[in-house]
């Protein structure tokens, strides 16, 4: 039961107040010595033109009889309800049961498609460890937008087009050697990308050469094209083998060269709607009435630039999919081109393009480190990867040597305690990477969560007691209690991660469900002492409905969790 709305459709017909209005303005009390919910009465103050806590006091013999909550109590101007906790526990942990790994699932979305732009990496480049940012947010996003109802189409916008190529495939006809390139393709091309850049410096001619083979590849030179597609191909091979690590998968790698051809028509569209002002010999949008700077379509040289290719896409998506939602999830820095892109598709009479959302991040930070592939200073996120594999591995082997499993289990943990790391806070707060507190297995961290959820699936496979029906007046103490109400609290934690487009909404609530469970464990025994089978019962569908909640919030994190460890 929805107590909100109970609580609304109750209040309802005495306060003369719509549902709607009643349910917008009910609370959480700060204490749960305050209630589990309460209406506060400032907002009748005016209608019934008396003092909010008389109105308190005169809406409380409403609930005077009703069986849905131990005591309905005026306090001021608010009026607190207290839930029957039998009542409350029942209903929760039936929903949870019946819903067979699906709590609170939504069909809100149902009928609307959700486009997630994410992870985005450059083709021969590595897979660096800051391309997890938006890997994570985004993969965890499309679960999210799933779990609502919405149909979510996951876009990979491959960084696949730019004179950067030009500078590779001069590097690769000076230096390349295809044997061995095809050993280690990312780091061979990486090493004679860092070697252009470095002879460049010495021969500035160099950088004309490789402008001069990005031109014969715009113009599909069948050599160029050809070495292109070859750089394409083995960089899709490798960043697969880390999706596969991840569990991530896309639907479309249409990059910036899917739309060369379609760029044309962005041009004559704006063109027609006299939007192009000619500045410096480029062609450019003005927004200096936003305090933004122009956005330029076309430059002097009559090329097109970023701009250009990501309005194409986004008028390329709406008519192949026609989005709900449009989201891309690139990093904080890139705020103002969104914002320019956006206006531009507004001022083309596109009114869809409010629908188009920009999900910034911040930036991964080492403190010996920074990340320039350039220079050839770059930490690949597949040795990261498997160094967290590999220090969940001798972690396991201390604490449970005996453990079956043992690699698929440390996969797990290692990879569930990087994502965590990426998925915990505000999304636009940078990331200070750091092992200890990656893998602490008692704070905050994927592995003290996927830890308390094995623990309440041994408890459940060591007892093997049929826990059907049980007597919830048996476990209404506040241990018991808090944890039904936290569980509750799944479906608003998904809604608020998607209005927000911020996972870490989903992060904050298992773990919070995950210290509820311990001290729940800890306090009410299961197992020992003396609990007689009815508590025993109860105790156990509790632990059940705890364990599969974690299971989903983890799943919607792109975390798996672990039977033992």
């Amino acid at each position: 039961m929805n107590y909100r709305e109970y609580i609304a459709s109750r209040l309802e017909s005495v306060t003369g107040l719509s549902r709607e209005e009643i349910e917008k303005v009910i609370e959480i009390p700060p204490e749960p010595k305050m209630g589990d919910m309460a209406f506060p009465c400032f907002t009748l103050a005016k209608t019934l033109k008396k003092a909010p806590p008389l109105i308190a006091n005169e809406l409380m013999p409403e609930f005077s009889n009703d069986d849905k909550f131990e005591k309905v109590q005026a306090a001021g101007p608010y009026l607190n309800f207290f839930f029957n906790r039998a009542e409350f526990e029942k209903d929760v942990l039936t929903r949870v049961k019946e819903s067979k790994g699906s709590f609170d699932k939504s069909e809100e979305g149902k009928g609307k498609t959700v486009l997630v732009e994410y992870s985005s990496p450059n083709i021969a480049k590595p897979f660096h460890i800051g391309h997890l940012f938006s890997t994570a947010i985004g993969n965890s996003l499309a679960r999210i937008y799933e779990y609502l109802g919405y149909d979510v189409k996951r876009l990979n916008h491959l960084g696949d087009w730019g004179t950067q190529f030009g500078k590779l495939i001069s590097a690769y006809k000076r230096w390349g050697d295809k044997e061995v390139i095809e050993k280690d393709p990312i780091n061979e091309l990486l090493k004679i990308y860092v070697k252009f850049h470095e002879e460049a410096e010495k021969n500035p001619e160099l950088n004309d050469e490789a402008r001069e083979y990005f031109k014969l590849l715009e113009n599909n030179d069948p050599e160029t094209t050809g070495l292109w597609q070859y750089f394409r191909d083995v960089s899709l091979k490798e960043f697969k083998r880390v999706y596969d690590m991840l569990g991530v998968s896309f639907d479309s790698y249409a990059g910036e060269s899917f739309y060369g051809d379609k760029m044309q028509e962005i041009v004559d569209i704006l063109s027609e709607k006299h939007l192009l002002t000619e500045s410096d010999g480029a062609k450019v949008v003005m927004l200096n009435n936003l305090n933004m700077p122009p956005c330029i379509i076309l430059k002097s040289d009559g090329a097109t630039i970023y701009a250009t290719r990501d309005i194409a896409a986004a008028l390329y998506r709406k008519r192949t999919y026609d989005f709900y939602k449009n989201i891309y999830v690139v990093g904080t820095p890139q705020a103002l081109h969104f914002r320019q892109i956006f206006e531009v598709m507004k001022r083309a009479g596109w009114d869809w393009a409010d629908n188009c959302v920009h999900v910034g991040f911040g930036l991964v930070k080492f403190p010996d480190k920074k990340l320039s592939t350039r220079h050839g200073d770059v930490v690949f996120l597949e040795d990261v990867l498997n160094e967290s594999i590999q220090k969940t591995r001798e972690k396991i082997e201390q604490s449970n040597p005996d453990i079956e499993d043992k690699e698929e289990v440390a996969k797990k943990i290692g990879i569930g305690a990087i994502l965590y790391t990426f998925l915990k806070n505000n999304r636009e707060k940078d990331i200070v990477f750091s092992w200890d507190s990656m893998l602490d297995f008692e704070g905050e961290s994927a592995p003290y969560v996927q830890y308390s959820y094995a623990r309440g699936r041994s408890i459940l496979r060591r007892c093997n007691t049929d826990f059907s029906n049980p007597d919830f007046s048996k476990t209404t103490s506040d241990e018991e209690y808090e944890l039904i109400k936290q569980i509750n609290a799944f479906g608003n934690a998904v809604s608020d991660a998607a209005d927000k487009n911020e996972p870490f909404y989903i992060t904050r609530y298992v773990t919070n469900l995950a210290k509820c469970f311990n001290k729940f464990y800890n306090t009410r025994p299961i197992l020992k002492g003396d609990v007689d089978s009815e508590t025993q019962k109860a105790r156990l569908a509790i632990v059940d409905a705890a364990t599969q909640v974690i299971k989903s919030a983890l799943y919607l994190l792109g975390i798996e969790t672990v039977e033992s460890m």
